[in-house]
């Protein structure tokens, strides 16, 4: 017998006997929280043939001389795409190992690295950013009760400073002794620390600074041998001059009909916001690097950093915004709402609660990463055209996973005590017993509503549904400790929703009972609706 099933066996012979011992963990589950569609893969593998079609013709239309994409679907990337050219002088093609730019996705590596840093003790992110820079401690702060800019700060772009494409771009080839004395010079703020959302190239440039000075070794360096090669990312680097030239994609913007090249820039001082370069095989990696975090469980730990500060830096830490919107044509209405983490911005839409993504623009390049926690599906997508703008094709690829039918969020896994909690509350609805139901409640549930009117409230639904109630189908549940189901009687249906409160053994703190059509879905309301 499987683990699984033996622990199901336990909590329905515990809650048949009307027993819900506080030896059973209130946080223990029944197995691994899973997807439960065995034909899943299946299912995501048959959008293959319309995002090839769709990335080919994204190329085509905006003229970009080459592309790689890639799909990532539970910890795998089960396909590559290429098309087009990574040299338009030699006619040379795109291949799987063809290494393109990155730009601003270097971030994400290196908020990993200030974090494997953080969990070795090295460095505190709520500690003085000048701790570690000393340049900082000159910087003139923009109001006289203005904080000191963090670590953490930098890293979710909080510090005050303002924003800075235009003008980081040109920046990679900095030293850093350049870098010393931008900073000595003075940095003007545009907010106060730690009020507002303001992205900043700078203040990631301070934070690969602050990796070579914590670790005693260049921020390269460091990233490669802490980062890199324990992923098997063999093909990613911030130098061009060590990718082989037979592998070099060249980079390009479209003026007057006509390709122009731009120049590789060197690596320098500030290459930790903006400078690696990978290959679409190499970034698959990193994806399914970042969804292994997901969900949080046991077992053993895989290098090179652990899952929970993988997942840290997948969570909203600066909120920088919301809007909404109704598309005129389709009369339907689009969100975008979330924020920034450590490297990597974090946004809920109409269609998917998370979307964790990062995209990478420089002169000759653009890409993009963006993956769903919660569905164990990513997409990465690199260019050679000018800011490649991969919003538009990989959001119709993520449409185009989801009408498979296969992309379905991961179920949550109940608490085995919620389980017990479920079958008691159904006999209890089914035939009241004062016993029982001073045994399965919280301190509150009574005090909330007297157990006299909870009793005959239930008691007029049970026989307006024409009794004879049973459970029907799965608990749904919304975490470990809260969820909802069906209960078929005689003439109608009955939704049961139940929360545990935080206490061992864990009470109902939460009851509810309701009618419900035979149509109806247990499902959690969209989002968005109209």
């Amino acid at each position: 017998m499987s683990l699984r099933h033996a622990l199901l066996s336990l909590v329905l012979t515990l809650a048949l006997s009307g027993i819900a011992p506080a030896q059973l963990p209130t946080n223990g589950t029944t197995s691994a929280t899973q997807f439960s569609d065995p034909g899943r893969l299946s299912k995501l593998s048959s959008a293959i043939p319309e995002i090839d079609r769709l990335m080919a013709a994204f190329a085509e239309r905006n003229h970009v001389p080459g592309i790689a994409y890639g799909i990532v679907v539970d910890g795998k990337v089960i396909h590559i795409g290429t098309a087009g050219l990574r040299n338009t002088a030699t006619r040379e093609t795109v291949d799987t190992n063809t290494v393109f730019r990155i730009a601003s996705m270097t971030k994400s590596f290196t908020a990993l690295s200030i974090l494997k840093l953080r969990d070795a003790g090295k460095l505190s992110l709520d500690d003085p950013a000048e701790r570690y820079v000393p340049e900082l401690k000159q910087l003139r702060y923009p109001t006289t009760d203005s904080p000191k800019i963090t670590v953490r700060h930098l890293l979710s772009h909080s510090a005050g400073f303002p924003e800075d494409n235009p003008w980081g771009d040109q920046q990679l080839a900095a030293t850093d002794a350049e870098m010393s004395a931008m900073i000595r010079r003075g940095i003007p703020f545009a907010t106060s620390p730690g009020t507002n959302y303001e992205y900043s190239n700078f203040g990631f440039a301070i934070l690969g600074r602050t990796v070579a000075n914590v670790s005693g070794m260049p921020y390269a360096r460091y990233v490669r041998t802490q980062i890199l090669l324990p992923l098997g990312m063999t093909s990613t680097t911030l130098e061009s001059k060590e990718v082989p030239a037979n592998r070099l994609a060249h980079g390009y913007r479209r003026q007057d009909g006509q390709w122009l090249e731009e120049p590789q820039l060197p690596d320098g001082a500030f290459g930790s916001m903006g400078g690696m370069l990978t290959s679409v095989s190499d970034l698959g990696k990193w994806v399914a690097f970042m969804l292994d975090a997901w969900p949080p469980r046991d077992g053993a730990e895989r290098e090179p950093v652990k899952r929970s500060s993988v997942r840290e830096m997948q969570q909203v830490v600066r909120y920088n915004g919301a809007f909404a919107s109704r598309d005129s044509a389709s009369n339907t209405l689009a969100l975008s709402a979330g924020g920034y983490g450590y490297g990597l911005g974090v946004r809920q839409t109409c269609l998917f609660p998370t979307i964790v993504a990062h995209s990478g623009g420089l002169p000759g390049f653009g890409s993009v990463m963006r993956w769903l926690p919660e569905y164990g599906v990513g997409i990465v997508a690199l260019g050679n055209l000018t800011y490649t703008g991969w919003g538009g094709p990989t959001t119709q690829a993520l449409e185009a996973l989801a009408r498979t039918g296969g992309l379905v969020q991961r179920e949550p896994a109940p608490a085995g005590i919620l389980l017990v909690r479920r079958e008691q509350t159904a006999r209890l609805i089914a035939q009241w017993d004062d016993k029982l139901a001073d045994s399965v409640a919280a301190m509150n549930l009574y005090l909330d509503e007297s157990k006299d009117r909870r009793r005959s409230s239930i008691e007029a639904l049970l026989a307006k549904a024409g009794g004879s109630c049973r459970n029907e189908g799965p608990l749904v549940a919304e975490n470990a400790l809260r969820g909802r189901w069906r209960m078929r009687c005689r003439d109608g249906d009955l939704r049961v929703t139940i929360t545990l409160a935080p206490t061992e053994p864990a009470g109902i703190q939460f009851l509810d009972v309701a009618p419900m059509r035979p149509e109806e879905s247990l499902a959690a309301a969209p989002v968005c609706r109209s």
